[in-house]
């Protein structure tokens, strides 16, 4: 890998790291990621991951892991499968995740792990270690999700909101500044995005 291409790596994988149930095991290599995300060079992904894992290695882990809970499981809004914001709980989601797990095994991964394939923290994983890439084409054709799913962080005021933030500034083009300008992503995106978005909408007021 080259150094430029490094970066990129750093990112998505702390990201990936930083997004998954902070257990014992997670929360042992933080301070890894930590010393990892200190040699980035300057800017928004370098400064949003340092935010998050300084705050995850000064929080009790109990509390963490709590906030974790309260977040990723009891906010609908602040789902972290990407296909969900594409496709809902309909059958055109089974394909994306087919293609998903097709796309892993044409760059030598065979998917064997109890999560989905479009889990985040796993999208990132892949891109860090397996396909750059391919791993950013991923994102970039789930950028309208992705960027729903950062609002709706921010909205609950999150320290999780960082790392998506962190992984949203590598993609092209800045971050959308609402939820109207999220959704003209699926408008303008790829064939893919388009199907979507009006499957989650955002309740009157913002997510919740």
């Amino acid at each position: 890998m080259t150094a430029r291409a490094a970066g990129p790596a750093v990112v998505l994988q702390a990201a990936s790291l930083c997004l998954q149930y902070p257990d014992d095991a997670v929360r042992a290599t933080f301070p890894l990621a930590r010393s990892a995300v200190a040699t980035l060079p300057a800017g928004r992904p370098r400064e949003r991951l340092t935010a998050f894992l300084d705050h995850a290695l000064a929080t009790p882990p109990g509390r963490l892991a709590e906030h974790y809970v309260e977040v990723f499981d009891r906010r609908r809004r602040c789902c972290l499968y990407l296909t969900w914001w594409t496709d809902g709980e309909t059958r055109r989601r089974g394909g994306a995740l087919a293609g998903l797990k097709q796309r892993y095994r044409a760059a030598g991964l065979e998917w064997d792990s109890a999560e989905l394939p479009d889990f985040l923290p796993a999208v990132l994983e892949y891109g860090a270690t397996a396909d750059l890439a391919d791993g950013l084409a991923v994102l970039q054709e789930h950028r309208a999700g992705l960027e729903l799913l950062r609002l709706a962080l921010l909205d609950a005021r999150t320290a999780y909101a960082a790392p998506v933030e962190a992984v949203c500034a590598l993609l092209p083009g800045p971050s959308p500044a609402d939820v109207a300008g999220a959704r003209a992503l699926a408008r303008t995106g790829p064939p893919q995005e388009q199907v979507g978005l009006e499957l989650a909408p955002f309740p009157p007021g913002g997510p919740r």
